[in-house]
């Protein structure tokens, strides 16, 4: 019995040792507010969204001003004009409640492509800074505590703001191409 446990705290003693693991945490919460893409998909979807944005604030507008119109003429009017106009105002309002719901319906599925676009993004390059410090595990997400030392949001977020600053000439460039026919 002694010579086995000898031999098993030999192999033991002798057998490969471990290196120690890794491991990082990114707050991807904070990666998808901060970084430079986040922001030029913010600023890119307000702009693309601006001009619908502001044909329904002057469509609805302009219903407001029937609506204040009809309820001042209302009383003077003939039963008739007030059936007309109140049929007109209904249907002038559910058109707009229909435009507004298609824009917001619109907006949404724009905002999710770019999210999504945005996390693609992001994956990569946490991926490529814990390849290239060599990490063992990179956690985000349901992190219930991880101590400072861990976290590596910064280092992502500065690999992130370079890419950007070599890109936004690519960026542009990209939309104006076809347009000028090369």
């Amino acid at each position: 019995m002694v010579p086995v446990t000898g031999l098993l705290m030999g192999a033991l003693a002798a057998g490969p040792v471990q290196a120690e693991i890794k491991i990082g945490v990114v707050n991807a919460a904070r990666l998808l507010q901060e970084s430079p893409q986040a922001k030029a998909v913010q600023e890119s979807l307000r702009n693309e969204f601006a001009p619908k944005q502001r044909e329904l604030a002057a469509q609805q507008a302009g219903l407001k001003a029937k609506q204040d119109k009809y309820e001042k003429d209302a009383p003077t009017m003939s039963a008739d004009q007030r059936a007309k106009t109140e049929k007109e105002l209904r249907e002038s309002s559910r058109e707009y409640s229909q435009k507004v719901q298609d824009f917001q319906e619109d907006a949404r599925t724009r905002q999710d492509e770019e999210l999504s676009r945005l996390q693609g993004t992001i994956v990569a390059e946490v991926q490529s800074y814990a390849q290239a410090q060599k990490f063992d595990l990179v956690l985000t997400e349901g992190v219930v505590y991880a101590n400072n030392s861990l976290d590596i949001t910064a280092q992502v977020l500065a690999g992130l703001q370079a890419k950007s600053t070599a890109a936004p000439a690519a960026k542009p460039a990209a939309p104006a191409a076809p347009p000028a026919s090369r």
